[in-house]
């Protein structure tokens, strides 16, 4: 027997149906940098990062950026605020904070109990170039960097820095000069 009930919910079922046909594409995430439409409070010269989205960018000029993809903190360690880049370094040393060591002692056992760095390589963590990152003169640990694991970028997998592919850091470590402000939000 029909009811009203059922007929109340197959017309509100079918009412969805055409809007679900023309709905649009989700659009696949592309770390591939591309230039783009950026908001007009946003300063030329200035890096925004925006986690959720996992997009990295760099304003060229008022209402313009190149956007390239990122990899940001897991939950809990990712870095949020507003900081300027006081040092650059192309093929950085690294080691992992005291912080880092403690929450994966496994991972970082060669670390404990030492000052072992490991160089700069194609083996090292920070990938080809790091864009270190300070607020008040004062490092916060955190950095923009490339990395060698390139499968985490669109992710939420760093211990709180953001990574981008080796040439795309390479790219925009050749655009941002010391003191570029950067806000993550």
């Amino acid at each position: 027997m029909f009811t009203r009930r059922a007929f109340l919910a197959t017309s509100a079922t079918a009412s969805l149906l055409p809007s679900l046909a023309y709905a649009k594409k989700v659009q696949e995430y592309d770390p591939t940098p591309q230039f783009v439409r950026i908001k007009k409070q946003f300063q030329p010269g200035q890096l925004l990062v925006v986690p959720r989205s996992f997009y990295l960018y760099f304003v060229t000029e008022p209402r313009k950026a190149i956007r390239y993809g990122c990899g940001v903190g897991k939950a809990g360690l990712e870095f949020t605020g507003t900081a300027t880049i006081d040092v650059k370094k192309e093929w950085p040393t690294w080691r992992p904070t005291n912080e880092m060591i403690e929450r994966e002692p496994i991972t970082y056992a060669r670390f404990k109990d030492n000052d072992y760095v490991q160089p700069g390589g194609g083996d090292n963590p920070l990938g080809a170039r790091a864009l270190y990152l300070f607020q008040n003169g004062v490092d916060t640990y955190f950095r923009i960097h490339g990395t060698t694991q390139p499968q985490t970028i669109g992710r939420a997998a760093s211990n709180g820095c953001i990574r981008m592919l080796n040439e795309h850091v390479i790219d925009l470590y050749q655009r941002v000069p010391i003191g570029t402000v950067v806000s993550v939000v």
